[in-house]
């Protein structure tokens, strides 16, 4: 199929758009490219366009007889979202909803969305599944949660077919190192440790607290390989392609790991770097937050194949080739 993939000029977007070429579908990115790389495009033609353009998108479909979108477009730093709430509303929400229009005019309806954990807020239990109630805490976790709302409805009253994968951490990078992680600033775990590791200028790594309530003092999270989260994608679309209505799933590997055992395997393959620093706890950290991604196990076939250190090992990979 041809796929108008909004944000594959992105992390995630563009190892989607590696593995859609790979799989026989044809990718078109769509991208303003205000927080991505023209360079990570590399598999299918690139349009430089904004959500917040319907011309632009109308064009895109029209001139590319696009037949499914995967939408990974939008701000996602919640520092950010906090600071300035109508970036993130117009960018996350409105944009979302110039797509939607823009499809329902083309005849298109088949959506694959890229939502977060953020839409839960602070866990009431962990795992955490699909039925733990939507509490955000931030406008970009409630941003998110909007779309999904916009996209549940447009499944009720047009027809579309959706379907929301709410990440928890992804990580890692492309097994080849073509592609990878590049946020400017930074603000994921992995990366930072191993640029901490890789840079004498980045410093000690900072550790935010070590006294929560878990089995080494510090925080839980739950790393999914970015390679996975792009396979529960097509996965995610075939089942577009069978089922009615809108379906959110928790795309995680069900278990997590602490910031000490991401720090512990970095040092084990970077010659004991990085050095670390103790900090404060920051506000707002849940000491715990791991997906159940039984449901996607279940109705889509998903199982997450790579390790916390295959995460490690291959953003390395990707950030020294970067020096």
């Amino acid at each position: 199929m041809n796929i108008l993939v909004c944000g594959g000029a992105g992390y995630i977007g563009s190892h989607m758009c590696k593995l859609l070429a790979n799989s026989g579908h044809r990718p078109v990115t769509f991208d303003n490219l205000s927080t991505s790389h023209e360079w990570a495009v590399k598999w299918g033609p690139l349009i430089r366009g904004d959500l917040l353009d319907p011309a632009a998108l109308t064009k895109a479909f029209r001139e590319h007889g696009v037949q499914a979108v995967m939408h990974f477009a939008g701000r996602s730093v919640v520092s950010e979202s906090v600071r300035d709430p109508a970036l993130y509303f117009r960018n996350n929400v409105v944009g979302t909803l110039n797509l939607l229009d823009t499809m329902r005019a083309a005849n298109v309806n088949k959506i694959v969305f890229s939502s977060s954990a953020a839409v839960y807020g602070n866990p009431q239990y962990t795992p955490i599944d699909e039925a733990h109630p939507c509490a955000p805490i931030n406008p970009y976790g409630r941003s998110k949660l909007m779309a999904e709302q916009m996209l549940a409805g447009h499944c009720d009253a047009y027809g579309l077919r959706a379907v929301a994968l709410r990440y928890f951490n992804a990580a890692g990078a492309d097994a080849d190192s073509e592609i990878g992680e590049a946020h400017e600033p930074e603000t994921h775990l992995i990366p930072n440790i191993i640029k901490s590791a890789l840079d004498d200028a980045s410093g000690p790594f900072k550790i935010f607290g070590n006294d929560y309530p878990t089995p080494d003092g510090t925080c839980i999270r739950d790393f999914v390989h970015v390679a996975d989260l792009c396979e529960a994608h097509l996965l995610a679309l075939e089942y577009v392609d069978r089922n009615e209505g809108f379906t959110a799933f928790n795309l995680g590997t069900g278990t997590g790991n602490s910031v000490a055992e991401v720090l512990t395997a970095c040092r084990a393959i970077c010659a004991g770097r990085p050095e670390s620093t103790l900090q404060p706890r920051r506000d707002g950290d849940p000491a715990m937050l791991v997906a159940s991604n039984a449901a996607a196990g279940h109705l889509l076939g998903w199982r997450p194949r790579r390790t916390l250190a295959n995460c490690v090992e291959s953003a390395r990979a990707w950030h020294h080739r970067q020096l």
